[in-house]
Protein backbone atom coordinates (compact mmCIF):
# COMPACT_ATOMS: atom_id res chain seq x y z
CA UNK A 1 0.00 0.00 0.00
CA UNK A 2 1.19 3.61 0.52
CA UNK A 3 4.52 4.03 2.24
CA UNK A 4 6.04 6.99 4.00
CA UNK A 5 5.26 9.55 6.65
CA UNK A 6 1.99 10.79 5.08
CA UNK A 7 0.49 7.34 5.21
CA UNK A 8 1.68 6.80 8.77
CA UNK A 9 -0.27 9.88 9.82
CA UNK A 10 -3.38 8.72 7.95
CA UNK A 11 -3.13 5.32 9.62
CA UNK A 12 -2.71 6.75 13.12
CA UNK A 13 -4.97 4.88 15.47
CA UNK A 14 -5.57 1.86 13.26
CA UNK A 15 -5.55 -1.32 15.34
CA UNK A 16 -5.03 -3.65 12.40
CA UNK A 17 -2.57 -3.56 9.53
CA UNK A 18 -3.92 -1.14 6.91
CA UNK A 19 -3.17 -3.55 4.07
CA UNK A 20 -5.48 -6.10 5.72
CA UNK A 21 -8.41 -3.70 5.99
CA UNK A 22 -10.95 -2.97 3.28
CA UNK A 23 -10.56 0.49 1.74
CA UNK A 24 -13.93 1.60 3.15
CA UNK A 25 -12.84 0.77 6.70
CA UNK A 26 -9.70 2.85 6.24
CA UNK A 27 -11.71 5.71 4.74
CA UNK A 28 -14.17 5.62 7.66
CA UNK A 29 -11.18 5.70 10.00
CA UNK A 30 -9.87 8.78 8.18
CA UNK A 31 -13.25 10.47 8.54
CA UNK A 32 -13.57 9.59 12.23
CA UNK A 33 -10.05 10.85 12.96
CA UNK A 34 -10.86 14.03 11.05
CA UNK A 35 -14.02 14.62 13.11
CA UNK A 36 -12.04 14.07 16.29
CA UNK A 37 -9.47 16.62 15.14
CA UNK A 38 -12.18 19.13 14.18
CA UNK A 39 -13.83 18.86 17.61
CA UNK A 40 -10.46 19.19 19.30
CA UNK A 41 -9.83 22.37 17.29
CA UNK A 42 -13.30 23.66 18.22
CA UNK A 43 -12.44 23.16 21.88
CA UNK A 44 -9.06 24.90 21.53
CA UNK A 45 -10.51 27.91 19.71
CA UNK A 46 -13.36 28.13 22.20
CA UNK A 47 -10.99 28.17 25.16
CA UNK A 48 -8.73 30.76 23.53
CA UNK A 49 -11.65 33.01 22.58
CA UNK A 50 -13.02 32.77 26.11
CA UNK A 51 -9.75 33.91 27.68
CA UNK A 52 -8.69 36.81 25.50
CA UNK A 53 -9.51 40.40 26.42
CA UNK A 54 -8.96 41.53 22.83
CA UNK A 55 -12.36 41.75 21.10
CA UNK A 56 -10.92 41.56 17.59
CA UNK A 57 -8.89 38.47 18.42
CA UNK A 58 -11.96 36.93 20.05
CA UNK A 59 -13.95 37.52 16.85
CA UNK A 60 -11.24 35.88 14.72
CA UNK A 61 -10.98 32.88 17.05
CA UNK A 62 -14.76 32.45 17.18
CA UNK A 63 -14.90 32.61 13.38
CA UNK A 64 -12.19 29.94 13.14
CA UNK A 65 -14.01 27.80 15.73
CA UNK A 66 -17.22 27.96 13.75
CA UNK A 67 -15.44 26.99 10.53
CA UNK A 68 -14.26 23.83 12.31
CA UNK A 69 -17.90 23.07 13.19
CA UNK A 70 -18.77 23.23 9.51
CA UNK A 71 -15.95 20.81 8.69
CA UNK A 72 -17.10 18.39 11.40
CA UNK A 73 -20.69 18.51 10.14
CA UNK A 74 -19.65 17.83 6.54
CA UNK A 75 -17.56 14.83 7.57
CA UNK A 76 -20.31 13.51 9.83
CA UNK A 77 -22.70 13.66 6.88
CA UNK A 78 -20.21 11.73 4.75
CA UNK A 79 -20.13 9.04 7.43
CA UNK A 80 -23.91 9.00 7.85
CA UNK A 81 -24.40 8.39 4.13
CA UNK A 82 -22.18 5.32 4.27
CA UNK A 83 -23.26 3.75 7.58
CA UNK A 84 -26.93 2.72 7.88
CA UNK A 85 -26.69 2.09 11.64
CA UNK A 86 -25.19 5.52 12.27
CA UNK A 87 -27.86 7.00 10.00
CA UNK A 88 -30.60 5.34 12.06
CA UNK A 89 -29.16 6.61 15.36
CA UNK A 90 -28.68 10.14 14.08
CA UNK A 91 -32.27 10.17 12.82
CA UNK A 92 -33.43 9.01 16.25
CA UNK A 93 -31.55 11.58 18.34
CA UNK A 94 -30.74 14.66 16.28
CA UNK A 95 -33.06 17.65 15.89
CA UNK A 96 -35.62 16.20 18.28
CA UNK A 97 -37.36 17.75 21.27
CA UNK A 98 -37.81 16.17 24.68
CA UNK A 99 -35.63 13.94 26.80
CA UNK A 100 -32.70 12.54 24.87
CA UNK A 101 -32.66 9.33 26.90
CA UNK A 102 -36.38 8.74 26.35
CA UNK A 103 -36.22 9.12 22.56
CA UNK A 104 -35.00 5.56 22.06
CA UNK A 105 -38.06 4.13 23.84
CA UNK A 106 -40.39 6.16 21.59
CA UNK A 107 -38.96 4.66 18.39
Amino acid sequence: MNEGKGFAMAAEGLHELPEQLPAMVVDRHRAIRSIMEEFEAIDWYDQRASCTDDEELRAVLEHNRDEEKEHAAMTLEWLRRRDPVLDRHLRTYLFREGSITELEASE
